[in-house]
């Protein structure tokens, strides 16, 4: 039988690999000592009371000369950090910091979410953290997201594949400074566009370990998960397919757009007028929705839109909700916490307590959108096949109320990497109630929907996230 066209690249991409890896890691041990990595951090500003779990934070320097600075948050797990799973987990964008994942989805604390009132953010418990069953390295990649950061101009310019090289060299200068870690059981996690990264820097580590001839001095990698990831080039098909589904457009918009932009096409075609106006169409149904979680409040930006609607204004049909701002309740709208973020990453207390370095950033942004970066790497399933085809685990998982990166993409590029099913399509269960759906197969992939959760999915559902986390790590059914 043909290959797959996009298996053929696979040859390409681990030469290609593998000569990024023999050049990182031939300066790592001497440049190893220009590291900052604090020492425990017992009390942040915000929460009350010493930290009961053990977290530090870091900075590590990559590329030539160190231009590159990555910061990364880190937590021990909670339960048997000798032992226990470590992550290495990459928040999407690309652009938004691992705060993201540290305080709003399944981190070892949230921000309390109350009416803003001036004063710092407080933060509080989280007790679906994942850090309960894993140590987690929060990665703010590429740089200039979050609080990593470039020495010079050239430095501050990044694409898919230096990030995830420079991510590599993170790691084994990470591990020089932390051995005790070497043997755990190492997994590469992100969501969203980091869907990208996470491919890539797992078979980097792949082939890294490969070259290195003392199996002692490997990462001990086992796999990757995946939420809502990022993954082919016709990944946008696929919110038509879901916006029908849910009822969002016609039945008759549907049939047009498939026939007038050649949606089950690879290929597909958008540029021509009655595909444009189908388009048209879509973007009036679906303008007034938080297409993150389509069942949530828009308050993503004031909806003063005036697109024709009949003899009315789509302003008309749609409430017109106001940007976050002081005051404004977080329980209101989610968007509303986020802001939370930024008032706690930007306060000089915070910072101190965080070791950041004084005057290597400006303004703290949680999503930098100016972000000097260059979209390279346009399919991963290469990376996918190949990865499974050694043995390495996966999880990959999807709120099935996301419009981003829907969950009928996802299937479809896994559909394509041709494997056989050995669990078949089944719910799965938290607590009596039903979590979502799950799909096991060969090559030691599980794909499993989070019902009712949106882009990112533990921020929607923490205690099924939790659930279908713990068991996967454990090697149990989901």
């Amino acid at each position: 039988m043909e290959k797959k066209p996009y298996l053929k690249v696979l040859s390409v991409c681990n030469i290609q690999l593998l000569v990024v890896v023999t050049a990182i890691l031939q300066n790592l041990v001497q440049q190893a000592s220009a590291d900052f990595h604090s020492p425990l951090i017992k009390y942040l500003p915000g929460f009350q009371g010493p930290l009961p779990f053990r977290f530090t934070t870091g900075y590590v320097g990559v590329d030539e000369s160190d231009d590159v600075q990555l910061f990364y948050y880190f937590v021990e797990s909670q339960t048997n950090p000798r032992d226990d799973p470590l992550i290495l987990w990459m928040t999407g964008g690309p652009g938004c910091s691992t705060i993201t994942a540290f305080a709003y989805e399944f981190g070892p604390v949230y921000f309390e979410q109350v009416e803003y009132n001036g004063t710092l953010p407080t933060l509080i418990l989280n007790p679906h953290t994942w850090t309960k069953a894993a140590s987690i390295i929060f990665l703010d990649l590429p740089v200039g997201t979050g609080f990593s950061y470039a020495k010079t101009s050239s430095a501050s310019q990044s694409s898919d594949p230096e990030a995830c090289a420079q991510a590599l060299q993170f790691l084994k200068k990470w591990f020089i400074s932390h051995p005790q870690f070497l043997m755990n059981p190492f997994y590469v996690g992100g969501d969203s566009y980091a869907g990208v990264f996470v491919s890539v820097i797992t078979q980097m580590i792949s082939n890294a370990n490969e070259a290195i001839s003392d199996p002692d001095q490997s990462i001990n990698l086992k796999g990757y998960l995946l939420g809502n990831p990022v993954t082919i080039p016709n990944e946008t098909n696929f919110r038509y397919t879901f916006a029908h589904g849910m009822g969002i457009i016609s039945d008759e918009l549907y049939k047009s757009l498939r026939r007038n932009c050649e949606l089950d096409d690879q290929k597909s075609s958008f540029d021509n007028a009655e595909c444009l106006k189908d388009k048209e169409a879509f973007e009036l149904c679906k303008s007034g929705l938080f297409t993150p979680q389509i069942l949530e409040k828009n308050c993503v930006e004031p909806l003063r839109r005036s697109l024709s609607y009949g003899e009315t204004t789509i302003v008309d049909k749609i409430r017109d909700y106001d940007s976050p701002k002081l005051g404004s309740s977080a329980f209101d709208c989610r968007n509303n916490g986020y802001p939370l973020s930024s008032y706690w990453s930007n306060d000089e207390n915070v910072q101190k307590a965080l070791h950041i370095r004084k005057g290597s950033i400006g303004t703290w942004i949680r999503c930098k959108d100016e972000l000097l970066f260059e979209k390279v790497i346009t399919d991963t399933r290469p990376y996918h096949a190949n990865l499974s085809r050694k043995g390495y685990r996966s999880l990959i998982y999807s709120g099935d109320h996301d419009m981003v990166v829907p969950f009928q993409s996802t299937q479809a590029w896994i559909r394509d990497l041709n494997y056989s099913i050995i669990d078949d399509w089944r719910p799965w269960v938290v607590e009596d109630q039903y979590a979502g759906y799950t799909r096991t197969y060969s090559n030691k992939m599980t794909f499993a929907t989070v019902k009712g959760a949106g882009h990112t999915a533990p921020e929607y559902k923490p205690a099924e996230c939790y659930a279908m986390f713990e068991r996967w790590l454990s090697n149990e059914p989901l």
